[in-house]
């Protein structure tokens, strides 16, 4: 494996997780530029300046934003926090809660150089949002309890759709289902998730890498933190348990449908008009890592903030157990239908056919489908 000098160094974050640093050194030390950059003479300060400018103005910018969109106070799922927690700021963002005032999310930090396949950076569509928290790790989940001394205060909130992404990479992280990818520090691309949703992350650890030592230290933060504040809720004493963030929905036999529906569903807050949005985000995955010649490139995908409202369905689709993504897809392309919504409580898809009966006809001869019918209040014409 080739190694990557990746910035922040190593040395330096560690020391952020250090406490009283302050005190331990009562001088300053200077931080290196990255290698194989040049120091710019000491006459040249308007050249320093001008570097700066352009960066120092978009995290202006960016931070103009989160404090003009005045997120509320009240912790949510899909809300990435800013926590104080031993003189450090942490970032996390918020999955659910699993009673009275405990909560389970991820660690939320800012160091893209050293993200693995299992974090997720946020993107263009995602914000506001507060620059240092733009890499949520999806492999490093956290419990903790809100509490003043966390001085928690609301620095961005994810779509469903983007909560449910992150959720299905953790499930992969979960279940040790590394991408087929080699170990790149350094390298980030988009890749595609169970299938279904597109990420922005980085590649999968290799032996001897540099990224193990930085996990550890993030991994030990959530460890400190979960333990701060005690949960001392009696309400959370008596309210059940929600499901763990560890959980193996890969194991359910009921294939790619359900999974997809306990991504949308962990917080209860299902709209079909999520799960389209998803579907759409397969059709713009990108493919970048079989390009080695833009290893060094960030990409960013380009979604649609307010989509235009799909045609009404005509045609309503039961998938049998263990049918996949790819299954379905060449099923319904071969009907020349569109999916317009689902999946419900039944596992159901809504689907549009500008000619619904030879749809609904080549569906029924589909040896994947259990069920098809034509919606209601719709005529099959």
């Amino acid at each position: 494996m080739t190694h990557t000098e990746l910035w922040p160094p190593l040395g330096l974050i560690r020391r952020a997780f250090e406490r009283n640093v302050a005190q331990a050194d009562d001088t300053v030390q200077a931080v290196a530029p990255p290698p194989g950059t040049q120091t710019p003479p000491a006459t040249q300060p308007s050249r320093i300046a001008e570097d700066l400018l352009m960066p120092l103005t978009e995290l202006a910018r960016r931070r103009e934003a989160v404090a003009q969109r005045a997120f509320p106070a009240r912790w949510a799922p899909g809300r990435l926090l800013s926590i104080v927690h031993e003189g450090r700021l942490l970032g996390v963002l918020l999955d659910k809660c699993i009673g009275g005032d405990r909560w389970q999310g991820w660690i939320a930090a800012g160091e893209a150089d050293w993200a693995s396949a299992h974090d997720v950076l946020l993107e263009p569509g995602d914000e506001p949002f507060e620059p240092l928290f733009g890499v949520v790790q999806a492999w490093n989940p956290v419990t903790l309890t809100a509490a003043p001394q966390l001085c928690a205060r609301v620095q961005g909130e994810l779509s469903a759709t983007r909560l449910a992404a992150i959720r299905a990479v953790h499930d992969e992280w979960a279940t040790q289902q590394a991408p087929a990818i080699d170990p790149a520090p350094g390298l980030i691309a988009v890749r595609t998730v169970a299938g279904v949703f597109s990420v922005l992350s980085g590649t999968p650890l290799g032996n001897d890498d540099p990224r193990s030592e930085y996990q550890a230290l993030y991994r030990d933060a959530a460890e400190q933190l979960g333990a701060s504040v005690p949960d001392n809720s009696a309400q959370a004493a008596t309210a059940p348990a929600g499901p763990a963030l560890s959980s193996h929905p890969w194991a359910d036999e009921a294939g790619w449908g359900t999974r997809l529906r306990q991504w949308f569903s962990a917080d209860r807050w299902v709209r079909p008009a999520f799960a389209v949005l998803a579907l759409a985000f397969v059709a713009q995955n990108m493919g970048l890592f079989n390009r080695p010649e833009q290893d060094e490139e960030v990409r960013f995908r380009s979604v649609a903030t307010e989509p235009s409202a799909p045609p009404a369905a005509n045609l309503v689709v039961l998938w049998k157990a263990g049918v996949t993504l790819d299954e379905a897809g060449r099923a319904m392309r071969a009907a020349s239908v569109d999916v317009v919504g689902g999946p419900d409580v039944t596992g159901a898809w809504q689907l549009y056919a500008a000619d619904p009966v030879g749809a609904l006809a080549a569906l029924q001869d589909s040896a994947l489908v259990q069920a098809v019918r034509v919606a209601e209040g719709r005529a099959a014409r």
